[in-house]
């Protein structure tokens, strides 16, 4: 790590420091444009419950109703559902997926149409939800037309980031907003913890739980990367190769602990919202007691669907992105097996076994992460914006994880490229 940064500042890496800047640059201007309110509204007050999700991903801007409070959202959405759609559900978005290059300049293009819609309709759900029905249609689109704008700009930035600068645009933009919440967390988090108005064992006391705290943040982010870059590596062998005539090496294919990533936890808060958002529209006072009696994550029948449905996603998305049946026949037709399994059927049973085991791991982890922020609001009296865990730092870890391999393999393929041409 130490060494590729130490690359990252010699003469060669000139422009790879420039796609850097201008990454720098770009997340700056997001960070500036959370602060930026729509015209005519007001801070929320009111508690956001499953959106929470949202205004953490979009570094607080939902709270703010910005004109960033959308964030990138409805994009992840569409690509969400876009993804769905080309496994064999509809044949056409299957086909373009089968035309390489052509094919997911098509797909991307939909998709950014799709997002783009999804941001319209949920500005318009939010204006009418926060506003309430003291506002017209024409105040509702205007919110929601700015709303949507903000998502649009929010997606151009990405695609310059991606292009101009370094790592997955879209990604980076959801980290820079995560960790943008991140100092006001850590001083409210002081805040609550040490009391400078007691006496000095008591100070001493909140200082200690403080450290306490910082440790076992830091021991989750440790455990996450742990998770993130475990994988179980399934042996290959070709009936055409040789494994003596490689120096013994063997091919595998690696499957991580966590193949699904944050999919099922959005999944499961995204399905769980709904009843909210619709208690908000409609504004009755049965229904809206009945969601928040047993459909709030704070309940423990909340939090039990919760759980239930990160399971249920993580299983769902694991399988139908790794296609085990599709997996064994690829492998049968290029003469490749799993040593001491036939190929075909056998070959599938094992995979979905192996798959099966790796997804209860994966899903435990992805509950036990999710979880903790509910857990430790209820344990603990500090403020609701200090929280442990959550889906907003696997996503920070993961974004930089793949972030840094990205720029490492820059600057070692550069490195390289000088010492070759030296040659």
């Amino acid at each position: 790590m130490f060494k590729a940064m130490k690359e990252l500042f010699t003469s060669g890496n000139k422009d790879l420091r420039h796609r850097i800047y201008f990454t720098l640059i770009a997340l700056t201007i997001f960070i500036l444009g959370i602060s930026i309110r729509v015209p005519g509204t007001e801070d929320l007050t009111k508690n956001l419950g499953f959106l929470e999700l949202i205004n953490t991903i979009g570094g607080g801007a939902l709270k703010n109703f910005s004109i960033f409070a959308l964030g990138v959202m409805p994009y992840i959405t569409a690509s969400i559902i876009m993804q769905l759609l080309q496994m064999d559900i509809i044949p056409y978005f299957t086909e373009l997926r089968k035309q390489g290059h052509t094919g997911r300049q098509k797909i991307n293009q939909i998709t950014r149409y799709l997002g783009i819609a999804f941001a319209f309709i949920e500005g318009y759900a939010f204006a009418f939800a926060f506003i309430g029905k003291s506002g017209d249609p024409m105040q509702y689109m205007y919110i929601a037309t700015v709303l949507t704008a903000g998502t649009s700009l929010l997606l151009w930035m990405g695609d310059q980031i991606s292009q101009k600068g370094i790592g997955n645009g879209q990604s980076l933009i959801i980290m820079a907003g995560i960790i943008a919440t991140l100092p006001q967390m850590f001083i409210d988090a002081f805040n609550g913890l040490v009391v400078f108005d007691g006496t000095t064992q008591v100070i001493t006391l909140g200082i200690i739980k403080f450290i306490l705290f910082i440790i076992i943040y830091f021991a989750i982010i440790i455990g996450i990367i742990f998770v993130q870059e475990s994988e179980r590596r399934i042996p290959i062998q070709y009936a055409n190769k040789s494994t003596s005539a490689y120096g013994n090496a063997q091919s595998f294919m690696p499957i991580k602990i966590n193949s699904a990533g944050v999919i099922p936890v959005i999944f499961a808060s995204s399905l769980l919202s709904i009843p909210s958002i619709i208690a908000q529209v409609i504004n009755k006072d049965g229904f809206t007691v009945i969601v928040q009696k047993y459909l709030n994550y704070t309940t423990p029948v909340g939090f039990a669907l919760y759980v239930i449905f990160i399971f249920f996603f993580a299983y769902f998305y694991t399988f139908i992105q790794l296609k085990p049946e599709e997996f064994a026949k690829n492998l049968q037709d290029n003469g490749g097996y799993i040593p001491g399994i036939r190929p075909g059927e056998e070959t599938k049973q094992h995979v979905n076994k192996i798959l099966s085991r790796l997804t209860i791991l994966g899903a435990t982890f992805l509950s036990v992460i999710a979880g903790l922020p509910i857990l430790f609001s209820k344990l603990t009296s500090l403020p609701t914006s200090v929280t442990i865990g959550g889906t907003g730092l696997l996503i920070v870890v993961g974004v930089a994880l793949e972030t840094y391999k990205q720029l490492e393999g820059s600057i070692l393929t550069r490195s390289y490229k000088r010492g070759y041409s030296r040659r």
